[in-house]
């Protein structure tokens, strides 16, 4: 009997430290947790009213460089499909990348929210929207008319679920296929930072600037304990979300909690200085692989994801080293199996220094 990834993790844990499946897998960082603790004190008002969040507000407008409305919620699933639900009727469409977890990880959140809206997946190989087909999955519902659902909003994932990144201009070219419609633009933003670590390019060059509306702005991937948010860059947008946050069980009575870990986060680029070094910590991994005999990288390694063929005796021997990490399918891939491994700000060099070594060994 074969176990799947997550049954050898229950039934076979690892060493600590030595896990690459997830950035979720990290703790909280130090700084965050310390946030929460300082707001442990007294008393405060409930229901975001709250100094923390006011405070919140105010970094995150410094942030983007334009005055925003941004909403904590606990759980990136809710700030996606919240998000989408303010901009999508229950009959309208969002174009979305196949892999986008809108798509494949979130349960029906994003139509059960919409009251009924459908995701379209478009494909492409590096988890990046083609503009081609969007405009043609766009030109084909107006010609279906009444009889289709009505396109309705884009939702980029920024980082993609292929550890690409999309460049400012990518975005606007999107954007604009989008505005030409009427259409609006989300971007799950639950890797943000590390796009950002990337791009090297500020918060409001790779949101509003490039023509995004509404970004899920993700954290607990990147040291938070529990805290995302929706952002919105057009105040008109989020008319009465305040109630579709209420209303799905999102509004905590001790607001702060979030808000203090969101300030913690955005304060002197803690957010940055975390993705700066899971990358790192990815390419370091990736340059590893390369070098292997019979290895070779699936994708560019751009964020914090490493999409890698190996030979089934390396993954093998790094199973027995207790390594955790995924077996990852990839498309049309024959001669050999493909891993995903993610790192995280948590992630010691280390540790993936042993994990190349140990692919070496076995190669």
């Amino acid at each position: 009997m074969r176990f799947s990834p997550l049954a050898r993790i229950a039934y076979n844990p690892p060493m600590p430290d030595r896990i690459f499946t997830s950035d979720n897998v990290a703790p909280a960082c130090a700084e965050i947790i310390a946030a929460v603790a300082a707001a442990n004190s007294g008393s405060a008002a409930s229901y975001g009213a709250d100094h923390w969040s006011a405070r919140l507000r105010e970094i995150t407008s410094s942030v983007f460089e334009k005055e925003v409305t941004i909403f904590p919620v606990a759980s990136g699933t809710a700030a996606n499909a919240l998000a989408l639900s303010q901009i999508v009727p229950p009959f309208g469409a969002i174009y979305c990348h196949e892999t986008a977890h809108i798509m494949t990880d979130e349960c029906a959140a994003p139509e059960f929210f919409c009251g009924g809206a459908k995701p379209i997946g478009l494909p492409s190989a590096d988890g990046r929207i083609d503009g081609a087909k969007l405009a043609a999955a766009i030109a084909f519902a107006h010609e279906m008319g009444v009889h289709n659902v009505k396109p309705a909003a884009v939702s980029l994932t920024q980082a993609p679920e292929w550890g690409t990144v999309y460049r400012p201009r990518e975005v606007a070219a999107i954007a604009a296929i989008a505005r030409q419609h009427g259409l609006a633009v989300h971007m799950d933003g639950a890797r943000f930072a590390n796009a950002l670590a990337y791009l090297g390019c500020s918060p409001a060059e790779a949101t509003w600037k490039s023509g995004i509306d509404v970004l899920s702005l993700g954290a607990t991937k990147n040291g938070a304990l529990c805290a995302e948010a929706v952002v919105f860059f057009d105040a008109k947008l989020a008319h009465d979300f305040e109630r579709r946050r209420k209303r799905s069980g999102h509004l905590w009575s001790k607001m702060r909690f979030l808000s203090a870990q969101l300030i913690a986060y955005l304060h002197q680029d803690l957010w940055l200085a975390n993705a700066r070094h899971a990358n790192a910590m990815a390419r370091t991994l990736g340059a590893g692989l390369e070098s292997i005999p019979g290895a070779r990288l699936l994708q560019a390694v751009e964020a914090n994801e490493v999409f890698a063929a190996l030979p089934e005796p390396v993954i093998a021997a790094l199973e027995r080293a207790r390594f955790a990490f995924y077996r990852w399918p990839f498309p049309g891939l024959v001669d050999a199996i493909s891993i995903r491994l993610v790192t995280s700000y948590a992630t010691h060099a280390a540790d993936v220094a042993d994990f190349v070594d140990t692919a070496r060994r076995s190669g």
